[in-house]
Formats: structure tokens, C-alpha cells, sequence
């Protein structure tokens, strides 16, 4: 049992708070992620956002690629949007279409983010024999 969850529990046992102020209360606590999870949803701890590239059997490169991004980087890119300039809004939503991506940037939020990386977990593709990328938080 949590800290704040036992702490409410307290204060309704000592008549400090009615059972409905209880029930506000751990519907907040509940809903709220941990505190040593850096903001993010998930396993509490994540730094980074981790990409490796590994050469399959069939790939005729052996090169490797890993990437480490660090969660902090990304949240700041995310407030960076809202610095594009309303007029550009239309245009950076179009190319973004073009390349696929059906994004309209000024409605991502941070909680879409969070949903985004607790939802990652660990995830692998494998490009016909060619390649391995593993996506994954640490």
C-alpha cells in the first residue's frame, strides 16, 4: 500500500476527513503516476529512449547503430512545438502529412506522450532477414 493511500486511510479512521473527501482523494492518488518515474507513464526510472540496429544473417552490412536518447530531451521537444509560430502550424502538419504521419501539432500533449512511452515497453522488428531493431526504455 502506498504511502499517501495509508495516510488517507488514516485521517478518515480519525474522523480528520469525510468518506467522500476519502474517495477524492484516492481517485488523485491513484491516478497519478509515481514520483521517481521521471513524468512518464511505465516503469518508473526511465532515462532513455533506446534504438539498436543490429545486422541480420542476410544483410550484406555489418554495421550497428545505437541510439540513446534521453527521455528529458524528448519532453523538451515536444514543448518545443509550441514555439512554431501559429502560421506555420498549417504547413508543419502538412509536410508531416505528406511524409505519411497524420500528426496536427498543436494537439499533442505531454500525457500523449506519456500514454506513447508506457505503452513501448519493448518492442523488436526484423526487416526480412536484413536487420534487428529493438526500440526499448532503460
Amino acid at each position: 500500500m502506498s504511502e499517501e493511500r495509508k495516510r488517507i486511510l488514516e485521517m478518515l479512521a480519525e474522523g480528520k476527513i469525510s468518506v467522500a473527501e476519502a474517495e477524492k482523494l484516492l481517485a488523485v492518488v491513484e491516478a497519478a503516476p509515481p514520483a521517481d518515474n521521471n513524468g512518464f507513464g511505465g516503469k518508473p526510472g526511465w532515462k532513455y529512449l533506446r534504438v539498436l540496429v543490429e545486422p541480420g544473417p542476410g544483410s550484406e552490412s555489418q554495421e550497428k547503430v545505437n541510439i540513446r536518447v534521453p527521455m528529458k530531451l524528448i519532453r523538451a521537444g515536444l514543448k518545443f512545438a509550441a514555439f512554431i509560430p501559429q502560421a506555420a502550424h498549417g504547413k508543419v502538419n502538412e509536410a508531416l502529412r505528406e511524409k505519411g504521419m497524420n500528426i496536427d501539432l498543436t494537439k499533442i500533449t505531454s500525457q500523449d506522450l506519456e500514454d506513447l512511452v508506457s505503452n513501448l515497453d519493448d518492442m523488436t522488428v526484423e526487416v526480412d532477414g536484413k536487420e534487428k531493431v529493438r526500440i526499448f526504455c532503460e
